[in-house]
C-alpha cells in the first residue's frame, strides 16, 4: 500500500504537469496486485487519477489562464467517448496499438525538439471555425476515445493539441488539458464501475495522493514556466516510448 500511495503521489504531479502519470501509477498497480486481474489494475488507476486531474484543474484555474471556451465542451464531448473507448478496450489488442502509438509519441518528441520555440510562449493564430472544432474534436473525441481505450499519453497528447492547434504555451496548454483529461477519466471510471473493476478502498485512498501530486505539480509547472514543462514533457515521452516497446519487443 505504502509503494501505491508513493506512485500516486508522484503520478500526480507528473500527470498535473505534462500529463503521463499513468507510466508510474499503473505498473505499481500492477507491481503490488498480481493476483488482481489487468481490469482491476486499470479501472482502480482511473479513480485515481481522476482526482489528480480534477486537482490540478481547480489549481490551475487559480493561477493559469485554461481555454475553457474549448476546454468545457470538449470535455462534455469526452465523457461519453472515453466511455465509448472503455466499452472497446476489450475487442482491440493493444497489442496492435502499441507500434502505432510509440511512432505517434516519437513525432512528438521530434516537433518538440526541432521545434525548440514551441510552447515556450504563446503563439498568435487565426482562430477559425474550422480551427476551434479541431481543438474540440480532437481532444474530446479522438484522444478521448484514445484514453478509455488504451490510456498512456493521453495528457501529453492533449498537450501537445493544444499548443499546435491554438498557438497555446505549454503551461496554459496543460491548464485546459486537465479539463479534457477529468472527463475522459470520468468516462472510463463509470464503465468499469459499471463491470465492477474498481478497487474502491485501494483506489480511493490513492486518490487523495494522486490529488496532493497534482496540486503540486499545478503550482510547479506555474512557477517554471513554459521552459521546465518542455524539458518534463521530453522526460515523459521518452520514458512512455521505452516502456511501450518493452512491453512490445522487450
Amino acid at each position: 500500500m505504502l509503494l501505491l500511495l508513493v506512485a500516486a503521489l508522484a503520478a500526480g504531479w507528473v500527470d498535473a504537469v505534462v500529463g503521463g502519470g499513468g507510466l508510474i501509477q499503473l505498473p505499481a498497480l500492477l507491481v503490488a496486485m498480481p493476483g488482481q486481474p489487468v481490469a482491476a489494475a486499470l479501472a482502480t488507476n482511473k479513480l485515481g487519477s481522476i482526482a489528480g486531474t480534477t486537482s490540478a484543474a481547480v489549481a490551475y484555474l487559480r493561477k493559469a489562464k485554461p481555454d475553457t471556451s474549448v476546454a468545457v465542451p470538449a470535455g462534455v464531448l469526452a465523457v461519453g467517448c472515453a466511455a465509448g473507448g472503455a466499452l472497446c478496450a476489450a475487442a482491440i489488442s493493444s497489442d496492435v496499438l502499441k507500434p502505432v502509438i510509440m511512432i505517434v509519441l516519437l513525432a512528438v518528441a521530434a516537433i518538440v525538439v526541432l521545434r525548440p520555440d514551441l510552447g515556450r510562449t504563446p503563439r498568435l493564430v487565426l482562430r477559425t471555425r474550422r480551427r476551434v472544432a479541431a481543438a474540440v474534436l480532437v481532444p474530446g473525441v479522438l484522444i478521448a476515445f484514445y484514453d478509455g481505450l488504451v490510456g498512456p499519453g493521453t495528457g501529453t497528447f492533449l498537450v501537445i493539441a493544444f499548443t499546435a492547434l491554438l498557438g497555446m504555451d505549454f503551461v496554459n496548454a496543460s491548464a485546459t488539458s486537465k479539463i479534457i483529461n477529468a472527463g475522459t477519466n470520468l468516462g472510463a471510471l463509470a464503465v468499469f464501475a459499471v463491470q465492477g473493476h474498481v478497487l474502491w478502498a485501494v483506489g480511493l485512498a490513492m486518490a487523495v495522493c494522486n490529488a496532493t501530486g497534482a496540486w503540486l505539480g499545478a503550482r510547479t509547472a506555474i512557477k517554471r514556466g513554459a521552459g521546465f514543462v518542455r524539458i518534463v514533457l521530453l522526460c515523459v515521452v521518452g520514458a512512455l516510448v521505452a516502456k511501450l516497446a518493452w512491453e512490445q519487443f522487450g
